[in-house]
């Protein structure tokens, strides 16, 4: 019989419905019992896609007996990391504090007041891999409660005041540490830990497993144009080069895997998500500009065409993400089958040589596959022979193996990918989460909204889903009725009010489709939510954004979550935002909380540069100031596109973009933003107008005079 869970939204707890445990979600009538009874809570946290939840499910939470022991000693609460955060936050700070580290399955045992007493991540049914059993731990778990009650209560309750202390008073506490807003020389000093960290083979920062952070590539060469250090540009495009050479990229059907087990970037873990998606776009993007190089663009559009083919939903809301097991196709007829991760996404040689016939050399040697197989044996041998493509050989040494022009490998090579592609849709596909986040859907806005502005000849697909997840946004996640942005929707439902997070990303993803769409409702859409993200999370007294409005009592900390990692933090995002508000309209409200966010940190920023990139690369641009670049003319017209082109193809990291149309809509626009009001077309010609602090130079309705204006910016930096 289906559990208490079988009510739930998440996928992540309807896949433990059928468990035998009584598991509660995280609310009153779990927290209820365990105070009327007694009891302590197993709190078990974790999300649907992740691989060694599904392994700690199928040996523990689905086995009668360890399930006995639960439903007899505990109250067992289970919680999707990626709806509740603020949850997650809170336990994650306790088993890393604890523990020396954390991840997910997190494992964490409650008093009735939901301290924590006992934490760790993944256990097995028994003592293995040096781990300890689940069943001892519940054993041991259930006599110290009996016997030694007073003092786990204790020691749980020091444990929540020194994590008090740690996060919250340290962030209390920053403003007055602080000698306010760092100069400009702080950057230089935190962009030295990159360079020490830098893994000059292969790049990367750090040792395996490499997990991409598109935040920091991004601090990289915002730096490099700001400052001119090509070593942080160098670092940037080696770091994405080899992430888009590598196997943790998906080389058949696009978008990129969640991170890398080796120092290679070739052998990756296999579940994909969707920020992952949005941020390497982003990434690519900027590189693309950077560079010039094509094939950036094109990884950017391969992704971009995975998120709206696999990841996105009919009302135009984006996928969370799919997960990295499936059943092995060889093994679909066998009902005892479980999933296996990779197994989707791997090949064997004799198996691309039936598909593919004589084209099967050419992808051999591009993807570097091997007869014996280049993935790792997995110990019940279900790896052995198959493997994972990466780019062996460039197109170059392709043609000059196989003696065809460049051009024909490239062609046969695009055909041999449709065909694997629709061979790999037959197999058993790995499970979607299709609940729709708000805040992982603001990030896509921005990667698909910043493609179809800055793709040489545009990405019309890119912009209709991200006006489409926008609208979407508008009228089905932001209850406008109530005022407040909800963070979940999934079968007809918006449920939990937005955090922080959810508020920043989608801001972020409505300047940048405003920017390339010249619609005024996209910013009014975008003042209305900071205004609403404002009045719930800033903190006035000492700058910055809390990540939770405080008012649920079950979430014992209330903190400012700063660190960019795998998502960038909701402050980052915000510093940003505001200083692209007030270089839209001289917002001087916006300048006022970025600075007193900025701050917060200090000369701090220098020391802590690889924990908060996104916050550096926000310093940088505040030293930088931003520049409005404005392009007068009818859309789809020659001379509008000849302009627009060109601003495609410069890099411009540092300002704001606004296409204006003559007629009504620059007159609607004006009432936004005044300063476009007064612009006009030079003989009837689209014209370009490149401003800084609103004052503007002679405007231009030459490309080649308005692309020097633009290049001229860089040797200003």
């Amino acid at each position: 019989m289906a559990n208490r869970l079988a009510n739930e939204l998440s996928p992540y707890l309807l896949q433990h419905a059928d468990n035998p445990v009584d598991w509660y979600a995280w609310g009153d009538e779990a927290f209820e019992r365990s105070k009327a009874e007694a009891k302590p809570m197993f709190l078990s946290i974790g999300y649907s896609t992740c691989h060694w939840c599904h392994v700690m499910a199928h040996e523990s939470f689905e086995n009668e007996d360890v399930a006995s022991l639960l439903n007899q000693n505990f109250i067992s609460v289970k919680v999707d990391r990626e709806e509740r955060p603020d949850v997650d936050r809170v336990y994650m700070a306790f088993v890393q504090a604890t523990m020396g580290s954390g991840g997910w399955p997190m494992s964490v045992w409650l008093t009735p007041t939901l301290r924590p007493f006992f934490g760790g991540t993944y256990f097995p049914p028994t003592s293995r891999y040096g781990r300890p059993g689940f069943i001892e731990v519940l054993t041991r778990m259930s006599e110290l409660w009996s016997t030694e009650r007073a003092k786990l209560v204790a020691s749980a309750d020091q444990v929540m005041d020194r994590l008090h202390q740690t996060h919250v008073g340290r962030s209390s506490n920053a403003a007055n540490r602080s000698p306010g807003i760092a100069p400009v020389e702080t950057i230089k000093l935190g962009c030295g830990q990159f360079e020490r960290a830098f893994d000059t083979t292969h790049g990367g920062f750090g040792e395996p497993p490499k997990f991409p952070r598109p935040s920091e590539l991004l601090l990289l060469m915002r730096e490099y144009y700001r400052s001119g250090n090509v070593r942080l540009r160098d670092m940037a495009l080696e770091t994405l080069r080899a992430m888009v050479k590598g196997g943790i990229r998906d080389h058949v059907g696009g978008g990129f895997h969640r991170y890398s087990v080796d120092r290679q970037w070739r052998i990756p873990h296999f579940e994909k998500m969707l920020y992952d998606q949005a941020q390497l776009v982003l990434a690519c993007l900027e590189a693309g500009q950077l560079t010039g190089d094509a094939d950036l663009f094109q990884v950017a559009l391969d992704t971009l065409d995975y998120v709206a083919r696999e990841l996105t939903g009919g009302e135009g809301g984006f996928l969370s993400a799919q997960d990295a097991d499936s059943v092995p196709l060889e093994h679909v007829a066998d009902p005892k089958a479980h999933s296996i991760e990779g197994a989707f996404y791997l090949w064997t040689k004799e198996e691309l040589e039936d598909l593919l016939g004589n084209d099967a050399d050419i992808v051999v040697r591009r993807f570097g596959v091997e007869p014996s197989g280049n993935a790792p044996h997995d110990p019940t041998g279900e790896f052995l022979g198959k493997n994972q493509f990466f780019l062996a050989k460039s197109l170059g040494e392709v043609a000059d193996d196989t003696g065809m022009e460049v051009a024909q490998v490239q062609t046969r090579l695009s055909a041999a990918r449709t065909t694997l592609r629709e061979h790999r849709a037959t197999r058993p596909h790995p499970h979607l989460d299709d609940k729709v986040l708000a805040a992982w859907n603001g990030l896509m806005m921005v990667a698909a909204a910043r493609a179809a502005r800055v793709v040489p000849g545009g990405a019309p697909q890119a912009l209709q889903m991200a006006e489409r997840a926008a609208g979407f946004v508008r009228d089905t996640i932001w209850d406008s009725t109530a005022g407040v942005l909800r963070r979940c929707y999934r079968e007809g439902r918006a449920a939990i009010d937005g955090y922080c997070e959810d508020y920043a990303f989608v801001i972020w993803g409505l300047l940048e489709l405003f920017q390339s769409t010249g619609n005024p409702e996209w910013l009014v859409f975008a003042r209305q939510l900071q205004s609403k993200q404002d009045e719930l999370f800033w903190d006035d007294a000492e700058g910055g954004w809390y990540s939770t409005t405080g008012e649920d009592s079950s979430v014992l900390l209330r903190v400012k979550d700063d660190y960019d990692g795998a998502e960038p933090s909701a402050g980052s995002v915000s510093v940003l935002n505001l200083l692209t508000f007030a270089h839209l309209d001289a917002d001087a409200d916006a300048v006022s909380k970025a600075e007193k966010a900025l701050a917060r940190f200090g000369l701090e920023l220098g020391h802590t540069a690889r924990m908060v990139p996104l916050m550096t690369a926000a310093l940088a641009q505040y030293h930088t100031g931003l520049t409005q670049v404005v392009i007068l003319g009818p859309p789809g017209r020659a001379d509008t596109e000849e302009l627009t082109q060109v601003l495609r193809s410069v890099y411009l990291p540092f300002s704001v973009t606004v296409h204006v149309q003559p007629g009504s809509q620059q007159m609607t626009l004006a009432q936004h933003l005044p300063f476009t009001g007064t612009m006009r077309m030079l003989d009837g010609k689209a014209t370009a107008y490149l401003c800084t602090d609103f004052s503007c130079q002679e405007p231009t309705t030459n490309p080649k005079n308005f692309e020097k204006q633009l290049r001229a910016l860089h040797k200003e930096m």
